[in-house]
């Protein structure tokens, strides 16, 4: 059955806070040279085909409040600053290609925005480039309960998608910690990685199709709802990713994933972190096909959550001498009928009893010990404590958050390289460096390395990069896993691709956006 449905308005909210950081960049305004700023006249042109709730603007004749801008002027986590004069908030395709279309004759640069959810710059303003938020294309467009295959505004909540998907026994498959205002669009264009990408796999796969206004305005609709079509070029897997250099994502076609009938989780207490690895193994051979997350915390993060109270934590004499923990999740197999009154356990759940039970006996355990969740309210606990990794680290300070990949085995080694560094150049006292933690997805070894600092400094920015960069790169890693690349690592790019690859990335954006408009100065050194 085909399901046409409208989704009800919802809009992230965003704090106004001001902290500069414009000194690791400062070639990025000469980028911006050739690009017009909004005047009078183009806002006299938008408000021809968009309603005064879709302009904010300091330069109309009652113009809105700075306050109201800074929202989406700002990152979430106080770090990038933008002066955009203008944001644009359309609701159709035809008024987001009208705008796209006026900005390219008068070479307007054009930040396009989602929830602003993003740890790398990427949504934001460089100067005073018109922002293009997605927050009031909401609507569900339809959902076949039969293929599984959804087709929404890009600018859905990911958490209210998932809502919708509920009566229909279906789930979006990507899960985040900021799923309560990211939104789709913004995922896809940053191909965000999430929670259970060990399960249901990146948006490279489940993406079907997309709906993108190209850089002349122009819609490029493959918002297909097959999940087979080899005909030429898969054109939709240029925009995964692209971070809104290519065109704006206003549509997205995705293969929503069967609800799994029971899920089930155990948080691990490792007495070491050379347990990690044989620990995944073991998992591995065990849960088969139930696994769907595999988390890492080291003991330091672990402790900032237990802290800031997230989550369940455990007892604190069965965590002493543990030197990092994993959160396990299970999904699938069938519900019992009669559970509730036999207390009879999920068979997933009797598989995690028998894993805990092998971990437990065997002659040199893998783990010191470990909590299974018995409830719907224990499995949420557990989660909380690895969702309340990054609020955590945000209340010790302001974190340097960078997303890599590296050899699964190279976790530690790579946090205990920065931190001894830091030691080095005298920076890990309190008032600058209080933390340097890592935790991450280890079944596609992504390892999320948090730098706590007392402030955002010029001295603590210089002793990390191009450090981690080069550390990233010696293991052969990733220096941007699943975050992208944004404002914050476009000189960064040369450490995971080579000069022949930038110049074919270089070439592809000039065929799509001769003028340089969409998202300028973000993803391309």
């Amino acid at each position: 059955m085909r399901h046409d449905h409208v989704q009800s308005p919802a809009r992230s909210s965003g704090g106004t806070r001001h902290l500069p950081r414009r000194w690791a960049h400062a070639g990025s305004a000469a980028a911006l040279r050739g690009l017009n700023t909004v005047t009078e006249e183009d806002l006299a042109h938008f408000a021809q085909f968009l309603p005064p709730t879709s302009i904010l603007s300091t330069l109309t004749p009652s113009p809105s409040p700075a306050e109201e801008l800074a929202p989406f002027n700002n990152d979430w986590m106080n770090k990038y600053h933008g002066k955009s004069t203008t944001v644009l908030k359309p609701r159709t395709t035809e008024e987001v290609s009208k705008i796209v279309k006026w900005c390219s004759q008068r070479r307007i640069g054009i930040v396009p925005q989602g929830g602003n959810t993003g740890l790398v710059g990427g949504g934001v303003p460089i100067n005073d480039e018109l922002i293009l938020s997605l927050s009031n294309m909401t609507k569900v467009r339809s959902f076949d309960d039969v293929s599984g295959i959804l087709v929404a505004d890009a600018g859905c909540i990911l958490q209210s998608l998932s809502d919708y998907l509920a009566p229909y026994h279906h789930i979006v498959p990507l899960d985040l910690g900021a799923k309560g205002s990211c939104q789709i669009g913004g995922n896809v264009s940053t191909n965000a990685g999430g929670l259970r990408l060990l399960r249901y796999g990146s948006l490279h796969g489940s993406v079907l199709g997309l709906e993108v206004v190209l850089p002349d305005g122009t819609v490029l609709d493959q918002l297909t709802s097959l999940r087979k079509d080899n005909t030429g070029y898969d054109l939709k897997q240029l925009f995964i990713g692209a971070e809104g250099t290519l065109g704006v994502v206003t549509g997205v076609s995705i293969l929503a994933a069967p609800a799994p009938q029971a899920s089930n989780n155990v948080i691990l207490a490792l007495p070491k972190f050379d347990n990690v690895q044989p620990l995944f193994k073991e998992v591995k051979r065990q849960l088969s096909e139930i696994l769907s997350a595999f988390e890492y915390m080291d003991r330091t993060v672990y402790d900032l959550a237990v802290k800031h109270g997230q989550g369940r934590a455990l007892d604190p004499q069965d965590v002493e001498g543990a030197e990092c923990f994993v959160l396990v999740e299970t999904s699938g197999g069938k519900r019992e009928h009669d559970e509730e009154a036999s207390h009879i356990p999920l068979p997933d759940a009797q598989k995690l009893n028998t894993l805990l039970e092998t971990l437990m006996e065997a002659d040199e355990p893998l783990i010191n010990t470990g909590v299974l969740a018995t409830s719907p309210a224990q499995f949420s606990a557990l989660w909380a404590i690895r969702e309340g990794l990054t609020e955590a680290v945000s209340k010790e300070g302001n974190a340097y958050k960078y997303d890599v990949s590296v050899p699964l085995d190279k976790f530690q080694e790579v946090v205990d390289k920065t931190r001894e560094h830091l030691q080095q150049k005298g920076l890990l006292h309190a008032d600058a460096v209080k933390y340097v933690v890592g935790y991450g997805h280890v079944g596609d070894s992504n390892l999320h390395l948090n730098i706590v600092a007392a402030a955002y400094t010029p001295e603590i920015e210089a002793a990390l990069e191009p450090f981690v960069y080069e550390l990233v790169a010696s293991y052969k890693g990733s220096i941007s896993a699943e975050h992208g690349i944004g404002y914050m690592k476009t000189h960064a790019l040369q450490y995971s691709k080579n000069p022949t690859s930038i110049d074919i990335m270089k070439r592809i954006k000039h065929l799509f956006d001769p003028h340089g408009i969409m998202n300028p100065g973000k993803v391309l050194p």
